[in-house]
């Protein structure tokens, strides 16, 4: 892996000032996140601004990047620091005891000096092991949120209570969430997730919201609807009636002469569509007829029948 200058990743200079290297983070982070930027190489790029703001943003392990380049880590770990220019070892073939024509390669030439063959193996007992634990960003996470169709609306607070697998714990989260928050949004929390490695910043936890079928209402964009039964006697005479929405209930008037399958509206009664502007609520009327009529009940439809000249049928060219 060659030399990676963390403040070019950055997109700064040397001299820049912590509060300016966590502003570039953040926002070229949101720019190259896996959730948002699907390009090729946008992963890796994500990866690499949270291995440099993680060296960055620590004074101790900044002052020996600045200082070591990329032997910081080394040098951190109780490792000597790499030779100056003028502490470099200068070999002189010619005065150092023997013949470089005696070797007929540089691989014998490397045998003798470092013990290892060309290929970079070492020989016998002389083995050296080189690791770099990179700065790594930790995972994200994401769970369900279920919410009513009431909370969501209203927005608040609501305790969640997770499983950490890595840790094999449970762990509660406090989270807040806006009036009008939509079914599959997903809100995050930063530095939730699983944790990061040798430095790197931990990842972010997304809990998706789900909202829980409701009995009474219909979600259709920002518009709730509803189904309000409705007598004969008041959809023929009209009447005023109580109707549920998301805030309690309201009384409305059905109008004179109204038949199944009428809307009426109630602007403003819907679903959130930003923080200050609601949907609007739409009544559908269904007319209910008893299953079972009392005789009085009979007697008087009958004789409605008999003087009510109205046909619903009339425009299917029929009497009957």
């Amino acid at each position: 892996m060659g030399y990676k200058d963390y403040y070019t990743i950055l997109g700064l200079g040397r001299s820049a000032s912590p509060e300016e290297i966590q502003r570039s983070y953040r926002k070229l982070a949101r720019k190259y996140h896996p959730d948002v930027n699907k390009e090729p190489g946008a992963e890796d790029r994500f990866k690499e601004l949270g291995e440099a703001y993680a060296v960055l943003k620590d004074d101790k392990k900044r002052a020996l990047y600045d200082q070591y380049g990329e032997s910081w880590k080394a040098v951190s770990e109780g490792h000597a620091p790499p030779p100056s220019g003028a502490d470099r070892i200068h070999v002189d073939f010619q005065g150092a005891g023997f013949d470089p024509g005696q070797y007929q390669d540089l691989g014998s030439l490397f045998d003798s000096i470092f013990g290892v063959d060309f290929t970079g193996k070492a020989k016998g007992k002389r083995q050296t092991t080189y690791r770099r634990d990179w700065p790594t960003a930790g995972d994200d996470q994401e769970a369900t949120m279920a919410l009513t169709l009431e909370e969501a609306g209203q927005g608040g607070e609501r305790t969640v209570h997770l499983t950490d697998p890595a840790a094999n714990r449970k762990r509660s989260y406090t989270v807040r969430f806006p009036p009008g928050v939509r079914d599959g949004q997903r809100i995050r929390l930063v530095g939730q997730g699983s944790k990061g490695t040798s430095g790197g910043p931990d990842g972010d936890l997304y809990l998706r919201v789900q909202l829980e079928p409701h009995s009474v209402f219909r979600l259709e964009g920002a518009d709730l609807h509803i189904t309000l039964p409705a007598t004969p006697r008041g959809a023929a005479l009209g009447a005023e009636v109580e109707v549920p929405t998301l805030d309690g209930t309201v009384r409305t008037k059905i109008p004179p002469g109204s038949s199944s399958g009428r809307k009426i509206r109630l602007r403003g009664k819907g679903y959130h569509r930003s923080p200050t502007e609601r949907g609007d609520l739409y009544i559908e009327l269904s007319i209910a007829v008893p299953k079972e009529l009392s005789h009085e009940e009979r007697e008087l439809l009958t004789r409605l029948a008999d003087i009510s000249h109205f046909n619903p049928r009339v425009h299917l060219g029929r009497t009957a």
